[in-house]
């Protein structure tokens, strides 16, 4: 199995702090996997080239913030991912009926922890940004150094993990392993063919470089998924809170996206509060509440204009209206605009919606 996307994107950020780039996101993902009686033997790997094609700064996004650059917090900008996103191998033997054990760990992989990641989110197939609340949801889909243990019992799956919680440095090149001293478990429900449910928490030893400390991560999110012949229909919404260094910050969003033979449409929703700090100098912050709330609202949508030989290349659109927090209005304005138009080329093979390491390529 495999599958993998190239984002050809003009970026158009609007407001005094917006920016206009052209960029080339991408990433690629492969699995294979040998079944040996009850037993089946995995690995996988994902690899990106964003340090070269977007970036170390990464590409603009408003009120986007998460991660290091040259010893400052990175604003306004999604970060880069690694070059190695995934390498990890997993164990998977049958129980009987719906049930199985899978053992799956890694030099690089996501441990037990929020939604499925959102590049591999059906339902935000149509939507190539990273929402804004990528660091309270699934941010740790990149750790380096993680083993997981999955239990699945039909309708519900229980997991959880030991991993490297601390976030990936600026060098995207390299590995950034370090202590498995962080925990995740999470609970999985299907109550209908449609349906999934998750809830999760983990603690992250020392996240932050810049912030010692622990940060408490609680997650949970509703998706349904429908696929048809001629395409699909897919939602999801989430709520996550990060709790540390004596605060909380909350978010949510809502996601869908609704593919018919070559046409598809996206939106989503994001409400994120934000570490105002990150923005604003220590007095500027003290004027305020140390939380302000970013909304962003996106939509978008696109035709296929190109299928050949298992490739598949889409031209398309997105649009987004931001509220800006009141602290941030007169270095932001009021509701910056965001826009961008796209080309995205995937490569042939299986898409791999809601895949996730855990699940030892069985679900």
């Amino acid at each position: 199995m495999q599958d993998g996307v190239v984002y050809a994107l003009f970026n158009n950020q609007g407001g005094p702090r917006g920016d206009r780039e052209f960029v080339l996101p991408n990433w690629w993902m492969g699995m294979t996997a040998t079944d040996r009686g009850r037993h089946r033997i995995g690995f996988n790997g994902m690899l990106s080239l964003d340090a070269l094609t977007v970036g170390k700064s990464g590409y603009s996004e408003l009120f986007q913030a998460g991660e290091i650059l040259e010893g400052e917090p990175l604003v306004d900008r999604q970060h880069p991912h690694d070059f190695l996103m995934q390498l990890a191998a997993s164990w998977r033997v049958s129980m009987g009926g719906a049930r199985a054990l899978t053992i799956a760990g890694g030099p690089a992989g996501e441990p037990t922890l929020g939604p499925v990641a959102f590049m591999h989110r059906q339902s935000a197939a149509g939507l190539p940004f990273a929402p804004l609340g990528h660091h309270t949801f699934d941010a740790t889909h990149v750790s380096f150094g993680v083993v997981t243990a999955s239990v699945d019992l039909g309708r519900v799956t229980i997991e959880g993990s030991v991993f490297n919680g601390r976030e990936p440095d600026d060098d995207r090149w390299d590995l950034d392993l370090g202590r498995l001293d962080s925990v995740a478990g999470r609970v999985w429900f299907r109550p209908a063919e449609h349906w999934e449910l998750q809830a999760s928490t983990g603690r992250l030893r020392d996240a932050e470089s810049q912030d010692a400390g622990d940060t408490q991560r609680t997650t949970a999110s509703v998706g349904w998924i429908r696929n048809r012949q001629d395409g699909f229909d897919a939602w999801t919404t989430g709520w996550g809170m990060n709790a540390g260094h004596g605060e909380q910050r909350h978010g949510t969003f809502g996601e869908f996206t609704i593919e018919r033979g070559p046409h598809f449409a996206a939106a989503r929703v994001d409400v994120q509060q934000l570490e105002l700090d990150k923005w604003l100098p220590a007095a500027s912050v003290d004027e305020h509440e140390h939380s302000g709330t970013a909304v962003a609202f996106t939509v978008g949508g696109g035709r296929r204009v190109l299928a050949r030989r298992g490739f598949e290349g889409v031209l398309a659109f997105q649009l987004t209206v931001n509220r800006s927090p009141e602290a941030l209005r007169s270095t932001h304005g009021a509701a910056p605009v965001a826009g961008q138009i796209y080309f995205r080329l995937r490569l042939p093979g299986m898409r791999m919606w809601q895949m996730r390491m855990s699940s030892g390529m069985g679900h």
